[in-house]
Parts: C-alpha cells; sequence; structure tokens
C-alpha cells in the first residue's frame, strides 16, 4: 500500500512538473509571438512610411511639372497676344524718350 501511495505521489509530483516546464514553454512561445508581431508591426510602419514618401515625391514632382508646363503655356500665350512689330518698337521707344526728356 505504502508503495501505491509513493507511486501516486511521485506521479503527482512528476505531472506538476510537466505542467511547470509546460507553462514554461507556454510563456516563452508567447513572449516569442509577441516579438514577431511587434517586429511584423515595426516592418509595415516603415515600408508604410517610406511608401508614403515615395507617393508625396511623386505627386510633388508632378505637380512641378504642371506648373512647369502653364507657366511655359502662359508665356507662350503672352507672347502671342503681345506681338510688337519693328514700327510699334520703334514708336514705343520713342514715345518713351520724349517722356524722360521732358521730366528732365
Amino acid at each position: 500500500m505504502r508503495d501505491v501511495i509513493e507511486k501516486i505521489v511521485s506521479t503527482e509530483v512528476e505531472a506538476k512538473a510537466i505542467i511547470e516546464k509546460a507553462k514554461s514553454i507556454k510563456d516563452q512561445i508567447l513572449i516569442d509571438a509577441r516579438k514577431k508581431s511587434q517586429d511584423m508591426i515595426e516592418r509595415a510602419r516603415h515600408e508604410a512610411l517610406i511608401e508614403a514618401e515615395n507617393i508625396i515625391n511623386a505627386a510633388v514632382e508632378a505637380a512641378e511639372m504642371e506648373k512647369q508646363m502653364k507657366l511655359n503655356h502662359a508665356a507662350k500665350d503672352i507672347e502671342n497676344r503681345f506681338t510688337l512689330t519693328q514700327e510699334t518698337r520703334k514708336a514705343a521707344v520713342e514715345l518713351i524718350i520724349r517722356h524722360v526728356c521732358r521730366l528732365s
């Protein structure tokens, strides 16, 4: 009878040790899983920031190109509207000279 009780106690001690080891393994698995998930989140956040910067840079570049195109178009439009002939230029220069000479 004593042998049976010792075996039961021994088995209970063994079972507790197995349970403690299992809990320790479980805790380590949770720690590893949390670390991996944090790493994945950080990597995703970093990649998202890089992608956002690329999108912003592309948008700024596109806006700059559009602005330049509009400026070029406006400059050509102004040149086309206000083309001065040689006679008109000469008349404008003479008018300016007369005006400046009167002010002197």
